[in-house]
């Protein structure tokens, strides 16, 4: 075999495996059990690529005028017009609501769990984004939840 033959066959296997990572990333499943939680009691990933809203959080949770389901529903509307989002799991009406928002380019996933309970006449909101894989995120979860709760007009 030539050396031009092995440096072709190395780009194309290696080549071969970008694209199957790359696949692997935009198509692979997010596990509701695994991502569907509660973010007045999430455990924190300890990297910087999350971003909480609730008590004891990067930003304490937010209580809103309206019915927890009310609130859900307001917010779910904003979530749902941006490009990329599913809802995972949960439902405003439960209280508790799981979306995955993947990136344009590469399909990146992130996680938003979002909750709202009853509290002195109103609702209290906490959110939490994170991202699936890697260790930073360069503020997006951070700017996603900013910008997810000015929609709300707070």
């Amino acid at each position: 075999m030539s050396n031009g033959m092995i440096k072709t066959t190395l780009f194309v296997v290696t080549a071969g495996v970008v694209v199957a990572g790359l696949g692997y990333i935009r198509l692979a499943p997010m596990e509701a059990e695994a991502w569907h939680l509660d973010p007045t009691t999430a455990t924190r990933t300890g990297k910087p690529n999350d971003y909480l809203v609730a008590d004891g959080g990067d930003r304490p949770a937010i209580v809103l005028p309206g019915t927890p389901e009310a609130v859900l529903n307001r917010l779910d509307a904003v979530a749902m017009a941006e490009a990329g989002v599913t809802r995972l799991a949960g439902s405003p009406a439960e209280g508790l609501v799981t979306y995955v928002q993947r990136t344009r380019l590469m399909g990146y996933p992130d996680a938003i769990s979002v909750s709202a309970v009853p509290d002195d006449g109103g609702a209290r909101l906490s959110i939490y984004s994170r991202s699936r894989y890697g260790q930073a995120d360069l503020g997006v979860n951070k700017a996603r939840v900013e910008r997810w709760l000015a929609a709300l007009d707070l």
